[in-house]
């Protein structure tokens, strides 16, 4: 069992950068020094981790800190990359979507320790969202899981086990490990990263883009996961982008900002109804529910005023 399922991940899952792109050392001789990514300033409002996983590695995460930003993307890179090769990305979307940014390098990644396994992802990604919650404060609500490509694994395994997420970003993303490399239907045990059934237990709205040219993964399992999600957002469909080169094309941006967006409006709706009693019923309190309506307000004034006048003349 563990030297098929070891096959399949060495033929498709993990090709981390060798040498890695970057550094991870302590600013300072003390137990409590700073940590420093190499190539890292300052002035780009970055918080570097090293977290302790289930599985005893020690992996690297980096908090891209917006001023304003109220959600905070969790993102699971590409398999041929490492952070270090990911920071224009992370500085470009944390100043166009106005969010902050978490990521990581999964074990045997970058400056991670470690063997990259299907398991392990599982772990480095709970490590990094524990992170989020004890260190950063983030609410579950106030979180965006973005995978791309294998990171789409980790990504769908969190997502089937959080309730409260506020959405999920699918980028150029897999069924399965073994429907990568074999046009099968059924999922095999053997198989890893079995997104095709995982995506029917997220309960948030799901983003999927995928380039109608990928020859890695085929355009084939970004619209299987959309149809299987349970809350569809527009999917985009990159023409002509392929599975390395979706950031380049201008939809990419726009819609992902289209999306945060709608996530706010979504997020402040379900505010205003959490603001009623346990026992409300909003279908019994349309007075309230249409109070915000100028509309509404308009009416009822009206109303009011011809009250007044009939019991006026009733006086008379």
């Amino acid at each position: 069992m563990g030297n098929v399922t070891s096959s399949v991940a060495a033929r498709f899952a993990f090709f981390p950068p060798d040498p890695p792109t970057y550094e991870v050392y302590k600013d300072g001789e003390d137990d409590d020094g700073r940590l420093v990514f190499t190539g890292l300033t300052a002035d780009k409002n970055v918080r570097v981790h090293l977290l302790e996983t289930k599985g005893g590695n020690k992996i690297v995460a980096t908090f891209w800190k917006h001023p304003f930003g109220r959600f905070t993307i969790l993102y699971s890179h590409g398999n041929a990359a490492d952070l270090g090769q990911m920071q224009e990305l992370f500085i470009e979307l944390r100043a166009h979507l106005r969010v902050n940014i978490m990521s990581y390098d999964y074990s045997g990644y970058g400056a991670s320790s470690g063997k990259p396994s299907e398991l392990n992802t599982y772990y480095d990604i709970e490590a990094v969202y524990n992170c989020l919650k004890n260190e950063h404060g983030v609410k579950e609500e106030d979180v965006i899981l973005y995978g791309q490509s294998v990171g789409s694994g980790p990504t769908l395994h969190l997502a089937s086990r959080l309730q409260r997420l506020r959405g999920v970003v699918l980028h150029s993303a897999i069924l399965s490990g073994i429907r990568v490399l074999y046009n099968v239907k059924m999922t095999f045990w053997f198989d890893i990263f079995k997104n095709v059934d995982k995506i029917r237990n997220v309960d948030c709205p799901v983003l999927v883009i995928h380039g109608t040219e990928d020859d890695i993964v085929d355009l084939s399992h970004g619209k299987r996961l959309w149809e299987l999600a349970k809350e569809k957002y527009d999917p985009l469909w990159v023409k002509g982008g392929g599975h390395c080169n979706l950031e380049t094309y201008p939809e990419y941006i726009k819609h992902l900002r289209k999306f945060v967006n709608a996530m706010e409006k979504l997020s402040f709706t379900k505010e205003n109804k959490s603001r009623l009693g346990p026992t409300d019923n909003p279908d019994e309190l349309p007075i309230f529910e249409e109070l915000s309506s100028g509309i509404y307000v308009r009416a009822v004034c009206s109303f009011v005023r011809k009250l007044k006048i009939r019991i006026k003349g009733v006086n008379s």
